[in-house]
């Protein structure tokens, strides 16, 4: 008789991904719950512990409880380590830790570390992590020491772990901070809106992180050599400069009229820059006008780059499709940038990944706005935010009923791991066509 044979079904690199995160937000809840996680040593529903892990995991910064006021040093930990989880990717810390034990990196898991970094291909994976981990280490060490002064300053020693948490929250986009009280509960860094050196410290940090750990490689190895950057490279600095540039200038001419006119170019630059998915925030959002949070919802599904610490349908998605719309408008047969053509697979993915974070920010906003009875354009806002994993908010957030935090926190998770990586988990039996997609990389993050 025939032996029939059983093969052996292994799980693809978008459902490690998808599982793996899922894994450290479930870890990170227990954790949260613990009586010792919270100032008052009592334990945390689970619900608010959830909400709270998957917003660090996902690098969000919504909150339903002040970082600050309500979670003991042991729960901020737990949050800074979720943070880091996150910011770098549940694949990449995981490969981390099979290099520094000394452990052969198998073809799987450099597959697997190829998708959650969105490199090109699997050649170098491993030199490449090693330049992401000491990246990181690096430039969180000198967000640290360059904010120190200031929290040393205002807090005395304890400002040695507030400048380590927040430029480790700024680096990973997360918008987490720990400056509220019980008598001001959800500050953010709306104290420091007047200094120069917090604002443009937390700045460089979100921008470093949100660019991508492969555009760093291409300044690492050229330099200002622009030239020979690779083709997502040079497409996701142009548009990093523009969705910079662009905001901040309508910002400053719309609203913040009654800042001086220093303090207002700062906080204009500031709102443009964190709005893409960092979180903080230096001004009362909820007071700017109705047109600049319209403005700000657009920038918050745009979100970072992909490959980086950032969440959001992504720049590179965004650009495709506004080249795409040229070519159109041109009537060109096809589109393109610095002289290359945009293969036509790329453009449907873009338009498949816009298509997902509009709809999935859309019904969220409205599920939220008719569970709670509140104002469509609030609950947009927080959908936005969510789903970009942005952390920006109206003050909605920490009043929701736990229905309507179970859909941020759906969103906020779809959000990080992106809606392609969970397409390819949920119906793909295997890793199909990525080397057929050298831009795709720079939609799926």
């Amino acid at each position: 008789m025939p032996e029939k044979m059983c093969k052996r079904k292994h799980l693809t690199s978008f459902q490690l991904i998808i599982l793996g995160f899922a894994g450290v937000i479930l870890l990170g809840s227990i954790l949260l719950m613990l009586p010792v996680s919270s100032l008052d040593k009592v334990p945390t529903p689970f619900h608010e512990a959830l909400f709270t892990a998957t917003s660090a995991v996902c690098v969000t910064g919504l909150v339903v409880k002040d970082s600050g006021s309500y979670w003991s040093v042991f729960g901020q930990t737990v949050i800074l380590a979720l943070i880091q989880i996150g910011g770098l990717g549940v694949v990449t810390v995981a490969a981390a830790v099979s290099l520094l034990s000394g452990k052969k990196i198998s073809l799987m898991q450099r597959s697997t570390m190829q998708d959650a970094i969105s490199a090109p291909k699997v050649g170098g994976i491993v030199r490449l992590t090693r330049f992401i981990l000491k990246g990181t280490l690096l430039i969180e060490a000198a967000g640290a020491m360059l904010l120190l002064p200031v929290f040393l300053m205002d807090y005395g020693l304890k400002g040695i772990w507030m400048a380590a948490f927040h430029s480790v929250s700024a680096f990973c986009n997360a918008g987490f901070d720990i400056l509220g009280t019980a008598d001001n509960a959800f500050p953010s860094l709306t104290g420091y809106s007047g200094n120069a050196l917090i604002n443009v410290v937390i700045m460089l940090l979100i921008i470093t992180g949100g660019i991508g750990f492969l555009t760093w490689d291409d300044i690492y190895r050229n330099k200002i050599n622009f030239k020979r950057y690779r083709m997502q490279s040079k497409i996701i600095l142009m548009t990093t400069v523009c969705l910079i540039i662009f905001p901040a200038v309508f910002f400053f001419v719309c609203d913040l009229k009654n800042l001086p006119v220093g303090e207002r170019l700062l906080a204009a630059m500031f709102q443009s820059v964190t709005t893409r998915t960092a979180g903080f925030n230096t001004i009362d959002i909820s007071a700017m006008s109705e047109a600049s949070k319209a403005v700000m919802i657009l920038l918050m599904l745009i979100g970072g780059s992909p490959g980086s610490t950032a969440g959001g349908m992504k720049t590179t998605t965004f650009t495709v499709l506004i080249l795409n719309a040229i070519a159109t408008f041109r009537s060109q047969e096809n589109a393109g940038a610095f002289g290359r053509r945009l293969e036509y697979h790329v453009i449907k993915n873009a338009a498949t990944i816009a298509m997902l974070y509009f709809t999935l920010f859309f019904c969220g906003g409205v599920a939220i706005s008719v569970y709670e009875d509140l104002p469509l354009l609030d609950c947009l806002y927080e959908a936005a935010s969510a789903v970009g994993t942005v952390g920006l908010t109206l003050g909605v957030t920490p009043g929701l009923h736990v229905f309507s935090q179970v859909v941020l926190i759906i969103l906020m998770y779809l959000g990080r791991v992106g809606g392609l990586t969970l397409i390819y988990a949920v119906f793909s039996g295997r890793n199909k066509g990525n080397a057929k997609l050298p831009l795709e990389k720079i939609t799926v993050g």
